[in-house]
């Protein structure tokens, strides 16, 4: 048998035979289901394009038209009372306008969009109708690859990496009849909102960043540059930028989404989800994203289910008074009160006490392994962002961590999966938190779907709640979030940009 220091030697004399591909996931396979626990799902008998309001008379602005949802959209587009060529360009002009303010584009697929656009129109000008993304311009986080564009993970070290093929979540959409218009801003390697370009800006106050790392996708989306965009989250990177900018963001279950084609921060936590500007749209995209595929092991085929024409009588909101004291205390009331006024029944519960810091171990370790080589090769100097707490200094310290600390972790991990079910799966359907609760990290942790919405305005500025759900039971956030956001009536504030 050979020694520890042996297998060592052995290890580091890999090293030097090349850099194993950031494509490569380990053979543990991550799974947020407890096994021989049953799913419970919210199903519905209706279908979700089926049953969309009724879109009302087109804009007569293009700034107007500019911050209308998907689920408008999609229904003029249908009726040919505008053309997919038409909001590609009030798109395209519109990033390139204020992108100059924003720093929320890394590149733009013009051409190729336009091709899309046209091709989108006459298709639609024949009757033959993909579904509600058809002809819709939507933006992806540069860390989404794209075939034959350049997708950078907003890092200098990468500003020149061409992606081979495309990701599954841009077949989805491709296949949905989407039209790609820009690569958006990413904080680098997944991280904030600095990337080599510059800091991506909040369009709603643009000396402060947009939070990250779904940089552009929040920002460019706030602005009403793009109908809706993808971003990514391993903890926190779709529900903060909302928060910031005051998108909608729906985070899906763990494995819902294939992630093949995009960069992997941390097999065991990355997710990809929308973010838009309305819940109904939110909902729209993810039906068109949905699904798994063998690039991907942790994903999984689970049905969406969703109709937009049910309400939420009968859905049980659960919430702790004890978390409800923070910044944002009252937009969460508000929330709650909103939900409660559409039909909710409202459930007092307690969060159980759990640890959730040992999260942070496989979040570290698997990130600093998924960029060995750029540690090993010094690259991480180049990246803009050296403080303390970012990349370069958090991939060496987490060398330090030991196998067995990691392999504990990942049990303890189990041990609270297995607290969160219990209580996810106890009195209440759903549950309100402050968004940026212990629970953010807890439920990224354990696979649990969550959806960001702004919940209030204040100093100009919007604010927002999460509600967190059962896994795979977007349907029900979906539900809920859509009557909290009619009842609150306050997704009509719009950035002034000049």
């Amino acid at each position: 048998m050979r020694t520890i220091k042996d297998q060592q030697s052995i290890f580091n004399n890999r090293i030097g035979q090349g850099e194993i591909s950031n494509t490569i996931s380990p053979a543990t396979i991550f799974n947020p289901r407890i096994p021989g626990k049953p799913l419970k799902l919210c199903t519905s008998n209706g279908t979700l394009t089926g049953n969309l309001p009724d879109a009302g008379p087109l804009p007569r602005t293009n700034e107007e038209l500019a911050f209308a949802p998907v689920w408008k959209l999609c229904q003029w587009l249908k009726k040919r009372e505008i053309t997919s060529e038409q909001l590609t360009r009030l798109a395209l002009d519109r990033l390139k306008q204020f992108d100059k303010t924003l720093s929320c584009v890394i590149s733009y697929t013009e051409s190729t969009a336009l091709k899309q656009a046209k091709q989108a129109d006459r298709e639609l000008d024949a009757g033959k109708w993909r579904g509600p993304l058809h002809g819709i311009p939507w933006g992806a986080k540069d860390i989404i690859d794209t075939e034959g564009d350049k997708t950078t993970w907003g890092a200098a070290p990468y500003k020149d990496r061409v992606s081979s093929e495309n990701a599954y979540v841009t077949k989805k959409l491709q296949d949905a009849g989407a039209v790609l218009v820009a690569k958006l801003a990413v904080g680098a390697l997944a991280y904030g909102d600095i990337w080599f370009g510059g800091t991506c800006k909040n369009p709603f106050d643009i000396k402060e960043g947009s939070s990250g790392s779904s940089a552009g996708s929040a920002s460019a989306t706030a602005a009403g540059l793009v109908p809706f965009a993808i971003g990514t989250e391993t903890y926190g990177s779709i529900v903060s930028p909302c928060m910031r900018c005051g998108t909608t963001g729906l985070r899906p279950t763990f494995g819902r989404v294939s992630r093949s084609g995009v960069m992997a921060l941390c097999w065991s936590l990355d997710k990809i989800g929308p973010i838009c500007r309305s819940v109904l749209d939110t909902a729209i995209v993810l039906d068109a994203i949905n699904g798994a595929s063998h690039d991907d092991p942790s994903s999984v085929d689970e049905p969406f289910y969703f109709d937009p024409s049910q309400n939420v009588h009968g859905i049980r909101l659960g919430f702790d008074p004890e978390l409800l004291g923070g910044p944002t205390k009252e937009f969460d009331v508000a929330a709650l009160q909103a939900a409660k006024n559409a039909g909710a029944t409202l459930v007092e519960t307690t969060v159980p006490k759990m640890d959730n810091s040992i999260l942070l171990v496989p979040l570290f370790v698997e990130a600093a392994a998924a960029f060995e080589e750029l540690t090993r090769s010094n690259k991480d100097d180049l990246l803009v962002w050296q403080d303390d707490d970012a990349w370069p200094n958090t991939f060496r310290q987490s060398w330090l961590i030991p196998a067995v600390e990691h392999i504990q972790a990942s049990r303890l991990r189990r041990s609270l999966m297995e607290k969160m079910d219990v209580w996810m799966n106890g009195d209440f359907d759903a549950f309100l938190m402050p968004s940026f609760s212990d629970l953010l990290l807890t439920t990224n942790g354990t696979g649990h779907p969550a959806l960001v919405l702004r919940t209030g305005i204040k100093d100009g500025k919007p604010n927002g709640t999460t509600l967190i759900g059962r896994l795979f039971d977007e349907g029900t956030l979906c539900r809920l979030g859509m009557a909290i956001e009619m009842k609150l009536d306050v997704s009509s504030l719009r950035p002034i940009l000049q």
